[in-house]
C-alpha cells in the first residue's frame, strides 16, 4: 500500500517551469484509500489489450472488464464490494483536489501550466500546477526535481474551470536520478479525459472522464469516472510493482536530426547495465553533427519501462550525468526490435548546461541489443 501522508513543499505565489521553489506551503497529499492497490479502475468499463498490468483491476458501477492478450498481476474486481469502495474513495480524492472553494483551500495552485508544450524539455520543482482548460504535451520530457526531499509532492490540475483534458504524445515524465519506478507522490487531476500515446508516464491519473493509454508505460494508476482503455501499455501501481530485474543494453548508430525526416545526423554509442538493487553502470556518448553538441557521460540508472505481452523487455530507459564542463544530465530511451537492427529506436533528452531533445526514432547504420 502507498503511504499517502506526505508533505507537499510548494512555492509562494505563481511560479514558472524551471524555477526552484522556496518551501512555504505545507499540505497533505490526496489519500486514495481502498483505491491505492488499483492499477486500473473505471466507472463504466475497463479494456486491456496487448498489455501487462501489475496491480488490481476493477470497475464500478459498470461491470465490463475486457481482456485480450492482457496479463494482470493482481486481483480483478468486476463491480464487487471492493471495487465499489475503491470507486468511492477515488471520488473522494478527486473531489478533494477539485474543490477550490472551501476555506482553507485544500490544493491552491502555486504554478501555472501552459496550454501546449511541443519539443520541450522542462524541469519542475514540487508544487500544485494548474491550467483552467486543456493541456497538451507533444515530444516533451518533463523532469520532476524533488531537490533532495524524499516526501516531495507534485499535483497537476487540468481544467480547473470545469472543462479540460490531458493529452500526451511522445511525452516522458521522469524523476531526477531516474527513480521513476514505484513513485507515489505525483498526481494528475483532469476535469475530463486523459489520453496518452507513445508516452512513458509517471504518476496517478484521476480523470473526470475516460483514460486511454496506447503504447508506452504508466508507472502509477489510471482511475477514471468513465472507461479506462490500455493498449500495448505496461502499467505498474506502486506497492505491487513487478520487479524490473537486471537489464543490460548495448548499442550504437545514427539518428536523423533535428526531426525524424531530416537529413542531419547524430551518432551515438552506449552500454548500460542495471541491477536488482537499483544501481547501474555504463557509459553514453552522443554527438549531434548538425549543431556540434557532444554528450559524454556515465550511466547511473537503467530500467525496463515497457514490456512486450510475453514479458520480454520492449523499452529501456537509462540515464546519468555528463561531467562538469558544462554539467548536464541525460535520459535515453531505446527499443530493440531484433536483428539486424533496422527497426531499432533511440531517443534522448539532455538537460542542464547542455540542452537537446530528440523523440524516439528509428536508427540507421547500427544496432541496439537487450541482454535481459
Amino acid at each position: 500500500m502507498k503511504g499517502r501522508y506526505l508533505i507537499l513543499w510548494a512555492t509562494m505565489g505563481f511560479v514558472a517551469f524551471l524555477l526552484g521553489p522556496s518551501p512555504a506551503l505545507a499540505a497533505s497529499a490526496p489519500q486514495l484509500g481502498a483505491a491505492e492497490s488499483f492499477a486500473l479502475l473505471g466507472g463504466s468499463a475497463v479494456t486491456c489489450t496487448d498489455s501487462i498490468v501489475t496491480g488490481d483491476v476493477g470497475v464500478y458501477p459498470g461491470t465490463a472488464i475486457t481482456q485480450s492478450n492482457c496479463t494482470i498481476d493482481g486481483t480483478v474486481h468486476p463491480a464487487d464490494a471492493v471495487a465499489q469502495q475503491a470507486h468511492d474513495d477515488f471520488l473522494a480524492a478527486y473531489n478533494a483536489i477539485a474543490n477550490n472553494t472551501v476555506n482553507p483551500v485544500l490544493y491552491p495552485c502555486t504554478g501555472t501550466l501552459d496550454t501546449a508544450y511541443t519539443d520541450r524539455t522542462l524541469t519542475l520543482a514540487p508544487g500544485v500546477y494548474c491550467n483552467t482548460a486543456d493541456v497538451t504535451f507533444t515530444r516533451t520530457t518533463l523532469t520532476l526535481d524533488g531537490q533532495g526531499d524524499p516526501n516531495a509532492v507534485w499535483i497537476f490540475k487540468i481544467g480547473t474551470l470545469g472543462t479540460g483534458a490531458l493529452t500526451g504524445t511522445n511525452f516522458s515524465v521522469v524523476m531526477v536520478g531516474g527513480e521513476e519506478t514505484c513513485n507515489n507522490n505525483v498526481f494528475w487531476w483532469t476535469a475530463e479525459a486523459a489520453t496518452l500515446t507513445d508516452s512513458f508516464f509517471l504518476g496517478d491519473i484521476l480523470a473526470g472522464a475516460a483514460i486511454t493509454a496506447t503504447r508506452g508505460s504508466l508507472d502509477g494508476q489510471a482511475l477514471a469516472k468513465a472507461a479506462v482503455t490500455v493498449t500495448g501499455t505496461d502499467v505498474s501501481v506502486c506497492g505491487s510493482t513487478r520487479p524490473q530485474g537486471r537489464i543490460k543494453v548495448t548499442g550504437g548508430g545514427q539518428i536523423p536530426v533535428p526531426n525524424p525526416n531530416s537529413n542531419g545526423r547524430a551518432t551515438f554509442g552506449f552500454n548500460a547495465k542495471g541491477n536488482e538493487d537499483g544501481t547501474a553502470s555504463g557509459h553514453f556518448n552522443y554527438l549531434n553533427h548538425l549543431t556540434g553538441l557532444h554528450v559524454n557521460g556515465s550511466v547511473d540508472n537503467a530500467v525496463v519501462i515497457a514490456r512486450n505481452p510475453d514479458g520480454s523487455p520492449k523499452t529501456v530507459r537509462f540515464s546519468g550525468t555528463c561531467g562538469t564542463s558544462p554539467a548536464c544530465a541525460f535520459s535515453v530511451t531505446v527499443e530493440d526490435h531484433g536483428e539486424p537492427g533496422r527497426s531499432d529506436q533511440f531517443g534522448v533528452t539532455v538537460t542542464g548546461g547542455l540542452s537537446e531533445t530528440r523523440s524516439q526514432r528509428v536508427i540507421s547504420n547500427g544496432n541496439i541489443q537487450f541482454h535481459d
